[in-house]
């Protein structure tokens, strides 16, 4: 019996090691996502201040700074919801991991008796 519930636990333990792996996976992955899209923004923001210099008419100048001002508050948002949503997901992603390792260790303890 002893060695049953050793092997019980070697298993639940082996299990609940994946289960943090695949979130850890997860939570690196939506960390990527962020940064590449907050990357992809910076690029996007030096392009426009490239273009900025190349102009000459002040007036040109004025529209493109304010063009710049809200693509500059869009991208902003873009990465908020982006950021957002990637927590989001990790969040639910840890929820159904606590609730997957809950429901494998009481059907262990169910089959097992314990």
């Amino acid at each position: 019996m002893e060695a049953e519930n050793n092997k019980f636990k070697d298993s639940l333990n082996e299990g609940l090691d994946k289960a943090k792996d695949v979130m850890d996976k997860v939570t690196e992955k939506a960390s990527e996502l962020a940064g590449e899209t907050g990357e992809h923004v910076v690029d996007a923001v030096e392009d426009i201040k490239d273009k900025v210099s190349d102009i000459v008419s002040e007036e040109s100048v004025q529209k493109i700074k304010e063009s710049t001002s809200e693509f500059i508050d869009d991208a902003r948002e873009v990465m908020e919801n982006v950021t957002e949503k990637a927590s989001d997901f990790a969040e639910d992603a840890q929820e159904e991991l606590k609730e997957a390792t809950t429901k494998t260790k009481n059907f262990f303890q169910r089959l097992f008796g314990k």
